[in-house]
């Protein structure tokens, strides 16, 4: 899963990153509403951390913006404001949740895994296929109860197609979803990280779409 955090504390952002990074996301990160504006509307994230008070642009009117345009993401606001009606608005102008600075790293992430399961249509932590178990929340995955260690592209690869079961995913949407900007992005490394996983679950776990991409079918 790949995040994008917009925060002008420079502290903060850094902590952020550092909590989604060792949490198994990709994060690319701004300082400031034009940056962040910009990210989101033209890069593919699966979830956004938007402060409200940042310079150049605040950050109720960048979402005001990507909701405009139509963009979907799942978008968690930050905010040091205590009046109601800051969040109220934020709310209302297409936030889907919020938390209140300061806050506890964990209550963040807590509030992410919750937006990404529920953008995926998942009502639990726990992603079932087959015989294959994935705990979004520890990064645990066991077949038939057993523990699997995978490394942190192994685990991120196999998270999102499990968050889109069902869903051929293109090499081009992984390449996309799985690192962030910064990265060498090369899609051919896709099929590396999918022959390793292959090897360490169930044979049918993982199809092969020909020409499309790959599936973790419905159970």
């Amino acid at each position: 899963m790949r995040i994008l955090v917009v925060e002008d504390d420079t502290n903060l952002n850094r902590q952020l990153k550092e909590a989604l990074t060792d949490a198994g996301y990709a994060v690319d990160v701004a300082f400031d509403g034009e940056e962040g504006h910009f990210l989101g509307d033209t890069e593919p994230y699966d979830a956004i951390v938007l402060d409200i008070g940042l310079p150049q642009m605040d950050g109720l009117s960048v979402l005001e913006e990507w909701r405009r345009a139509g963009k979907t993401t799942p978008v968690l606001l930050l905010t040091a404001r205590d009046r109601w009606s800051d969040k109220v608005q934020g709310i209302d102008g297409g936030a889907d949740d919020y938390v209140a600075k300061p806050f506890h790293m964990e209550e963040v992430l807590a509030r992410i895994r919750a937006l990404v399961r529920r953008a995926a249509g998942l009502a639990s932590n726990e992603i079932v296929s087959g015989s294959v178990r994935l705990d979004s929340r520890s990064g645990k995955v066991t077949v038939d109860g057993q523990s699997v260690k995978l490394t942190s592209h192994e685990l991120r690869l196999l998270s999102y197609l499990m968050h889109h079961k069902g869903k051929v995913i293109s090499r081009t949407e992984l390449t996309e979803h799985l690192y962030d900007q910064d990265f060498d992005r090369d899609s051919n490394t896709i099929e590396v990280f999918v022959g390793r996983l292959r090897k360490k679950l169930p044979d049918d776990c993982i199809q092969t779409v020909r020409g499309l991409g790959y599936q973790i079918a419905e159970d």
